[in-house]
């Protein structure tokens, strides 16, 4: 039975010891190293942390790649849970989340300075020095249970107090499993990382493959600037999965990066994180057309995923793409406004969805008040305790028994009587040949909607005159160079509302 995440590594050790496990850029690591360093670094963390009845926090500043790997695996063998942040984080960010997590021990390198957060240190320069305390390791070993904490993700908290996802291992098993099924890796498959390791996407890529005992190819964030760089490096090291955000595909098909380079061994393209307009898609279906599409959907209160589709037949331009149906061990929950269920028969009625299932989060780690209010007891009963995540997206069945999203509950309006989700107006004007991509935002009663385009102008009115009804044609339309992007490769739309 498989309880921890360890246990995944250790088959993959036992099957292929020499295999490449982790390249990043000039490095490389094999199973068996990876397994020998992460033992080392357990074996010195349990000399630092001992055990008690409940598990100890580490956090982790490191940059993507593979010492950070090591640390992840590194914490989980030593009995404990870890938290990545990015090491640019501004101090003020590191000194809040420092006050919610309370970590016993940071994990760095001595190119950085964070003596200023007080906290003991070990240095990933280091790792190969420390000794295995093989009876240690067996001891963290013999108390785990699958209800551990694995890992504790901070997202931005709507107070400005961010909030810490606390995942289990059983739901990253969970995931990891569905993950490789669903999508059959196995050991020839390469990935092409691309989502930061503190992004809860980059979990598919890493524990996946080391499940499946593939190889991972960590691509750094600054080369998605050059399409041409990036997509020539999935060519010659012959990457087989990515797993993306739809912002990095938006912006390789605005740039008509694939006319050049045919990708003869790219097979699976999955995307997840926002909604992924289908005029980008169907360039990439156009240009690849043997690779199987997915379009994967979930927060990270319910690790990573909760729902899928695999891209079975030709959408327009402007139509919405489905978020599918859900994973295995999972149900999707529509309730409206009154908790009232809506059923896969109510065609296109719009509701909030809400998650359950193994893979759901622990909550909000130090914060019951937040806790309680997202995780709430399933409203179809209350005969024992059952928790479902109220996600705060907007969605409704199609004909087909699928989900469409329309973005977030926060993003849905009224206006002149009117309830509006702005990312079906987004859906539509994407769908516009000349708009490389599209935000829209509601302030002071109006809806605003920000753009990239090559021309100056443009007739948003004749294109819309057919496709929306009046009261959600934006009223004003401003051009941008480029989008900012937030951590995650997302658009950062708190930055919009600061350009009007």
């Amino acid at each position: 039975m498989i309880r921890h995440i360890d246990d995944f590594l250790q088959k993959s050790v036992q099957l292929y010891p020499e295999k490449t496990a982790f390249v990043e850029g000039d490095l490389s690591i094999n199973y068996k190293d990876f397994n020998t360093l992460s033992q080392k670094l357990a074996s010195e963390i349990s000399s630092h942390l001992k055990h008690s009845f409940t598990q100890e926090s580490v956090l982790i500043l490191l940059p993507k790649g593979i010492a950070c790997l090591i640390s992840f695996f590194g914490v989980a063998k030593s009995g404990h849970f870890y938290t990545l942040l990015d090491e640019k984080s501004p101090k003020e960010r590191l000194e809040k989340i420092k006050t919610v997590l309370k970590p016993k021990l940071l994990i760095t390198s001595k190119a950085y300075d964070f003596e200023f957060l007080g906290i003991k240190t070990l240095y990933c320069e280091d790792f190969s020095n420390f000794k295995i305390n093989e009876n240690a390791l067996i001891k963290a070993k013999e108390k785990h249970i699958d209800t551990n904490l694995l890992y504790v993700f901070f997202t931005s908290g709507s107070t400005g107090l961010p909030k810490g996802v606390s995942i289990a291992h059983k739901s990253v098993i969970d995931y990891t499993f569905w993950v490789c099924e669903t999508f059959k890796l196995d050991e020839h498959e390469i990935l092409a990382n691309q989502a930061p390791f503190y992004f809860d996407n980059s979990i598919l890529d890493i524990f996946s493959s080391i499940k499946a005992g593939a190889c991972v190819h960590i691509l750094e964030n600054s080369l998605f600037a050059f399409p041409a760089k990036v997509l020539s490096y999935l060519e010659q090291h012959h990457i087989s999965m990515i797993f993306w955000v739809p912002s990095v595909l938006i912006y390789f098909a605005n740039t008509q990066a694939l006319d050049e380079l045919k990708l003869s061994k790219l097979k699976k393209v999955l995307f997840c994180g926002e909604i992924m307009p289908n005029k980008a898609l169907n360039y990439w279906r156009k240009h690849l057309p043997k690779a199987e599409y997915a379009n994967l959907y979930g927060p990270t209160e319910i690790t990573d995923v909760c729902c899928f589709y695999k891209v079975n037949r030709n959408f327009k331009d402007e139509d919405i793409l489905p978020i599918g149906k859900a994973c295995h061990n999972t149900q999707l929950l529509v309730f409206d406004e009154n908790l009232k269920l809506i059923d896969e028969e109510q065609v296109g009625v719009k509701g909030e969805l809400f998650v359950r299932g193994t893979s759901l989060a622990l909550g909000y780690y130090n914060d019951k008040d937040k806790t309680s209010l997202a995780f709430i007891q399933n409203p179809l009963h209350n005969a024992y305790l059952d928790l479902v995540y109220k996600t705060g997206d907007i969605v409704a069945y199609n004909e087909f028994g699928e989900l469409l999203c329309y973005g977030r509950k926060d993003n849905q309006i009224k206006i002149k009587g009117h309830r509006v989700e702005l990312g079906e107006i987004e859906s539509i004007i994407n769908a516009h040949k000349d708009i490389k991509n599209c935000a829209c935002i509601y302030k002071d009663e109006r809806i605003i909607c920000f753009y990239e385009s090559k021309l100056l102008e443009l007739d948003f009115k004749g294109f819309l005159k057919d496709k929306l009804p009046s009261y959600m044609l934006p009223s004003k339309f401003m051009a941008l160079k480029h989008f900012k992007l937030n951590q995650n490769g997302k658009i950062d739309k708190k930055a919009l509302y600061e350009l009007v």
